[in-house]
C-alpha cells in the first residue's frame, strides 16, 4: 500500500524537475507548461470522492487493480509524448488512475488491520505519503541525470507492475456489505464542484485572485459544492454525508490535513526553486539536499502513535502544528548564500512537525466514518491533501512573485523592454537574460534577481507559519479532549468528546 501511495505522491514532485528539459524538448508555452503540471492533480483531486465511494461499493482491492493498470497506461504515453497535448492527455489518465489508487491504500490498510494496529499503521502510511514528495525529487534527479525527460515517467511502469503483482497475490477483498446504490448526482457534482474550485485556485495566480474570470470560477464552485451538499442531505444513500462534519474530530482533522499540505507542497515548490536557481544546484543537487525531509517523516511518523496514546491527539496535533510553524519561520531567514545546515535544521523541523500530526489527523478522519464508507472516508482525507496542496502552491507562489517584482523593478532600468518584462516574470527568466547580457550588467542583475525572490521566499513563508500557528490554536481550543465512540451521522451529540 505505500509502495503504491508513493507511486502517487511522487508523480507530483518529479515532473517539477524535468519541466525545464520538457519545455526545451516539445517547444512548449507557458499555459502549455502550467497545464502539463496541473493536469494530473486537477483530475485526481476531482475523482477522489466518486473513486472512494466506487471501491466501497465495487471493491477496493479491484479499485486498486484497476488504479493500477490506468496508471501504467498514462506513464507509458507520457514517457513517449511528441506533443505537449500528448503529454497533457497521458498526464491526465495518470491522475484517474491514481484517484483510484490513493483511495484504495488507506480504506485497505484500515479494513485489514485491528483496532489495535490501525493507528501505527496509519502512522507508516503517512511517513510514505510525505516522503513521497522527497523521494520524487530524488529519483527526477538521477534520472533526468542520464536519461532523456520521459524517463521520469517511464520508471513507474515497472514498480507499478510489481505492486500490481503483490496486490492480485496479497491483498484481500473488502467492500461495503450493505451494497448501497452509487450516488450519481452527489459524484457529479462533487466531481464539478472540486474540479472547478481546482481550476480556480490555478488559474488565481496566473490571472490575479480578483480578476473576474478567477471570481466567477469561485463562484461556480461554491455554488456547485453548496449544491453538492443539499442533495447528500437529501440523498437516501448519500457518498458522503455532510452530516459527519458536525463530528470535531472529523472536522479538525481535515483542517489540519488541509493547512499541513498547504504548508508541504508550498515548501517543496519554492525550496527547490531557491535551490536550482537561487543557489544554481543541479536538479540532482537540489534533489539529494531535500532527503533529510523524506528521512525525517519516515522515521517520526510511526512514532506519533504512540505520542497520541500517551498525551492525546489534541495536544499532538496542535503541537505538531507548531513545530511546522517554526520550521517555516526558520525557512523564511534563508538568503542567497545561506548555508546548507540553515536549511537543514529547519527542514528537520518541519518535517518532524508534520510526521507528528499527520498520522492522528488521518486517523480522526477514517476513524469518525463507518468502516463501510472507509474509501469515502479514505477520498475525503486525500481529496483535502490536493486541495491544501494545491492552495499551497497558488498562495505561496503568488506571494514569491508579489515580493520578487517589486525588488526586481529597479534592476531592471535600463533594459529592452522585452528583456525587462522577462525578467520580470520569475528569477529562472531573469537568469537568462542575465546570462543573454553578460558582464557587469548581467551578473548584477542575477544578484537583484536572486535578492528579490529570496525577500519574497521570506514574506511567503512567514505568512505560512502565521497559518499554521492559527490552526494549531483552534485545534487546541476545539478539539475534544477525550476521545468518545464514533457517533452516527445524525446524532445530534456528534460533536462530543
Amino acid at each position: 500500500m505505500t509502495t503504491s501511495l508513493v507511486l502517487v505522491v511522487a508523480g507530483v514532485s518529479s515532473l517539477n524537475l524535468a519541466i525545464p528539459t520538457i519545455r526545451d524538448a516539445l517547444v512548449t508555452s507557458n499555459t502549455e507548461l502550467l497545464w502539463i503540471i496541473d493536469s494530473y492533480g486537477l483530475v485526481f483531486a476531482g475523482l477522489l470522492l466518486p473513486a472512494g465511494a466506487l471501491g466501497d461499493r465495487y471493491g477496493r482491492k479491484e479499485a486498486l487493480i484497476v488504479g493500477l493498470v490506468i496508471l501504467i497506461a498514462g506513464a507509458a504515453a507520457a514517457a513517449i509524448a511528441s506533443s505537449s497535448v500528448v503529454l497533457i492527455a497521458a498526464r491526465s489518465v495518470m491522475g484517474v488512475g491514481a484517484a483510484l489508487i490513493m483511495p484504495a491504500t488507506l480504506s485497505i490498510i484500515t479494513v485489514v488491520f485491528p483496532p489495535s494496529e490501525r493507528a501505527k499503521a496509519i502512522a507508516i502510511w503517512v511517513g510514505f505519503a510525505g516522503a513521497g514528495g522527497a523521494l520524487g525529487l530524488l529519483a527526477g534527479g538521477v534520472l533526468l541525470e542520464f536519461f532523456w525527460w520521459g524517463s521520469v515517467f517511464m520508471i513507474n511502469i515497472p514498480i507499478a507492475l510489481v505492486v500490481l503483482g503483490a496486490v492480485l497475490k496479497i491483498v484481500p477483498t473488502s467492500r461495503d456489505e450493505e451494497q448501497r446504490p452509487l450516488d450519481l448526482g452527489g459524484s457529479l457534482l462533487s466531481i464539478a464542484g472540486l474540479g472547478i474550485l481546482l481550476y480556480g485556485i490555478i488559474e488565481g495566480p496566473e490571472r490575479g485572485w480578483t480578476d473576474g474570470y478567477v471570481l466567477a470560477l469561485f463562484a461556480a464552485a461554491t455554488t456547485l459544492l453548496v449544491l453538492f451538499v443539499r442533495w447528500e442531505l437529501r440523498s437516501r444513500a448519500p457518498m458522503l454525508d455532510p452530516r459527519y462534519f458536525l463530528n470535531r474530530r472529523f472536522t479538525l482533522g481535515s483542517l489540519a490535513i488541509t493547512t499541513s499540505f498547504l504548508a508541504m507542497f508550498g515548501f517543496f515548490f519554492l525550496i527547490t526553486l531557491y535551490l536550482q536557481f537561487a543557489q544554481g544546484h543541479s536538479p540532482i543537487a537540489a534533489a539529494i539536499r531535500t532527503l533529510p525531509f523524506a528521512a525525517s517523516m519516515v522515521v517520526v511518523a510511526p512514532r506519533s502513535a504512540g505520542l497520541a496514546a500517551r498525551f492525546g491527539p489534541r495536544l499532538v496535533v496542535s503541537g505538531g502544528l507548531m513545530l511546522v510553524a517554526i520550521g517555516l519561520a526558520g525557512v523564511s531567514l534563508l538568503e542567497v548564500a545561506s548555508p546548507y545546515w540553515h536549511l537543514l535544521v529547519w527542514l528537520i523541523i518541519l518535517a518532524s512537525g508534520l510526521a507528528v500530526l499527520m498520522p492522528p489527523s488521518t486517523e480522526a478522519i477514517v476513524s469518525s466514518l463507518p468502516q463501510s464508507k472507509a474509501g469515502v472516508g479514505s477520498a475525503v482525507n486525500d481529496t483535502t491533501r490536493e486541495v491544501g496542496g494545491a492552495i499551497g502552491i497558488a498562495l505561496l507562489g503568488s506571494l514569491v512573485s508579489v515580493g520578487y517584482r517589486s525588488g526586481i523593478d529597479q534592476a531592471l532600468t535600463g533594459l529592452p523592454a522585452e528583456a525587462a518584462e522577462a525578467a520580470r516574470d520569475s528569477i529562472g527568466a531573469a537568469l537568462g537574460v542575465a546570462a543573454q547580457v553578460g558582464g557587469e550588467r548581467g551578473l548584477a542583475l542575477a544578484e537583484a534577481a536572486g535578492l528579490a525572490f529570496t525577500d519574497g521566499l521570506g514574506i511567503a513563508f512567514l505568512l505560512a507559519a502565521a497559518l499554521m500557528m492559527a490552526t494549531a490554536v483552534v485545534v487546541f481550543v476545539f478539539h475534544p479532549p477525550s476521545e468518545a465512540p464514533t457517533p452516527s451521522p445524525t446524532s445530534t451529540k456528534a460533536d462530543q468528546g
